[in-house]
């Protein structure tokens, strides 16, 4: 309960920033935080080896990688002691040999949130009866296309993302963009690729419906009044390069290195510049006969000053395990979303159907 009234109150104040047209450096976060518990335990390193129904996030040229004639991926998350949860649902297929379709849905959100701000009636009585909950969530769809390219080993895609955000009935926003993604294997194992995010920017159209109590309570409390706004997602850039490597008959092993350029100005990464910050991270897979895999990754590296203004670098660990058997794959990572300082880690689970499985002899990263 006291959680979910201090979720209230920042999220009162939060109205500010709405109130104007504006590119903030974490517009769209949610979209930010990785799908599937493979991504996580890397560190979300996965733009260069990704392949399948998850590449409709981190990489839509992966998808001409299916193995088979459709493919499902399902993923559960909670955070911040269970007050966020975090879902992911995904389904792609094969259009014909060298193309590919995705659809997938996320949806970062809090439920139950009390609203306070009737408790007050008319004649200075509290009435805990005028109390009511609401949900603040975030979604985004996106509906992705893949190619194989003339080129051998060279694919590319791209994502038409439809966003929408919604705080109680209270405001609401309609967002659009694009991305687009390239991969590129070579014969020694090598892979390379870059996706941009967001490519021509992402534009979110917010709209208030704030009754007259609200509005009173607003202006009572010295909130200001929000306006209907445009929030814009400046375009983010990924490259990658990865590695794979059989140890013998039956392990074998996969590298990926991650870097991340953001074009909203400096940033608290390894790399801060400005218009331009660079955030690496890496991530490593080992498997046994591609039936179990293990994977260590770690992200999140941080620059910070302390209380003598010395510097000090930070990173996060990530963890996790796999098991794949005749078309399905569980997985489960050991992650946190980036306050690593709380030791706010979570159990991450996702769970991939492969339907209608054919033998491919191609495949270079799985």
């Amino acid at each position: 309960m006291v959680n979910r009234l201090l979720i209230l109150a920042l999220l009162l104040l939060t109205f500010e920033g709405f109130s104007q047209t504006s590119a903030p450096k974490y517009s769209n976060e949610f979209l930010a935080i990785g799908v599937g518990a493979r991504a996580l335990g890397m560190s979300n390193s996965q733009v260069a080896s990704v392949n399948g129904v998850t590449s409709g996030y981190w990489n839509p040229a992966g998808l001409t990688q299916l193995t088979g004639d459709f493919q499902v991926d399902l993923m559960h998350a909670e955070y911040f002691a269970g007050i966020a949860k975090y879902d992911y649902g995904a389904f792609a297929t094969k259009i014909d040999s060298v193309s590919a379709f995705g659809f997938s849905v996320i949806r970062f959100g809090v439920d139950d949130i009390p609203n306070t701000t009737q408790l007050i009636d008319a004649n200075g009585n509290i009435d805990y009866d005028r109390i009511f909950s609401f949900s603040v969530a975030d979604y985004a769809f996106l509906f992705s296309y893949a190619r194989k390219s003339k080129i051998e080993g060279l694919s590319y895609g791209a994502n038409v993302k439809v966003i929408y955000r919604q705080v109680g009935d209270m405001a609401k926003a309609w967002g659009f963009g694009l991305d687009a993604g390239a991969q590129y294997f070579t014969k020694n194992k090598w892979a390379f690729a870059i996706m941009v995010r967001d490519v021509t920017s992402t534009f979110n159209a917010w709209s208030f419906s704030l009754d007259q109590n609200t509005l009173d309570v607003f202006e009572a409390t010295g909130n200001e009044i929000p306006d209907n706004s445009i929030e814009i997602t400046l375009p983010k850039i990924i490259l990658g390069v990865a590695k794979s490597a059989k140890i013998s008959n039956k392990f074998g092993v996969l590298g990926e290195v991650n870097f991340d350029l953001t074009t909203d100005g400096k940033r608290n990464v390894l790399i801060t510049g400005k218009p331009f910050s660079v955030d690496p991270h890496a991530g490593i897979e080992a498997n046994y006969s591609q039936l179990i895999f293990l994977r260590l990754g770690v992200g999140n590296i941080q620059k910070t000053t302390d209380i003598y203004q010395a510097d000090q670098i930070s990173w996060q660990p990530n963890f996790g395990i796999g098991v794949k058997f005749k078309g399905i794959s569980l997985d489960y990572a050991f992650t946190d979303i980036g306050d690593q300082s709380e030791g706010l880690y979570s159990n991450v689970f996702s769970l991939k159907f492969e339907i209608n499985k054919k033998i491919v002899t191609a495949e270079k990263f799985n």
